[in-house]
């Protein structure tokens, strides 16, 4: 049985996705020839787009991602943390450190789940919608190395599976983790890994604790943590 589609919606999304893979923006033509359909179809998506904020045009008309995508890209932490949750947690209380989830938000890297060991005496505090730049401290700099891999990933057509499983063998040559010492708090070490594999999403998990350095050990369970998280959100 054939599932019935939109042809309008999916074209509408198609746009959405190609205007997202550009940092320049693209034209009614450009946009047009990706799409191959005429420009008098495109006007009329990028119409109605506009007027959900969805999609914005510079003065030399060149189509871009409108705020009305951050939006709705916000509804969606909860959903993010929920999924990631156990994993954190088992991490966290592994590991006896505060475990996070960090995406990147517009040029920064933003903390959107946190959780904090139960039988520690003492552990960082770090809370939720903690921002900070992403060439600074572990998180961030976990994300950059995720998307330099991501980057160098071959395209997967969509007929085969895009954003499935990421064979482990890939995984093998993946960024492991990232340690930092005192760049974004003082007497703070932290550790994470990149998210790596997921489809549109830029992240990082990671430990923070109070130490001069992290154990190795810690680094290869954050990793693991970060693949779990990774499953999770495919």
């Amino acid at each position: 049985m054939t599932t019935e589609t939109s042809q309008t919606l999916d074209r509408g999304l198609r746009v959405l996705k190609l205007l997202a893979d550009t940092d320049h923006g693209l034209t009614v033509t450009e946009l047009a020839a990706k799409l191959g359909v005429n420009r008098t179809v495109v006007y009329r998506l990028l119409a109605t787009l506009e007027q959900h904020a969805l999609v914005r045009r510079d003065l030399g008309g060149r189509a871009r991602v409108g705020l009305g995508v951050l939006r709705l890209a916000h509804q969606v932490h909860p959903l993010l943390r929920e999924a990631a949750l156990p994993a954190l947690r088992s991490l966290a209380e592994d590991i006896g450190a505060t475990a996070h989830l960090t995406l990147v938000d517009g040029n920064e890297a933003l903390a959107v789940a946190v959780v904090e060991p139960s039988w520690t005496d003492y552990h960082v505090a770090y809370r939720t919608g903690f921002r900070h730049a992403l060439d600074r401290g572990a998180a961030g700099k976990a994300i950059l190395e995720g998307r330099l891999w991501n980057a160098s990933r071959p395209a997967v057509p969509a007929a085969a599976g895009a954003g499935g499983p990421v064979p482990q063998a890939e995984l093998n040559g993946a960024p492991g983790y990232v340690l930092t010492h005192s760049e974004l708090e003082a007497g703070a070490s932290g550790a994470a890994a990149p998210l790596l594999g997921v489809t549109g999403i830029e992240g990082s998990v990671g430990v923070v604790m109070l130490a001069e350095s992290v154990p190795e050990r810690v680094g290869q369970r954050v990793v693991a943590a970060a693949r779990e998280v990774a499953e999770a959100l495919r």
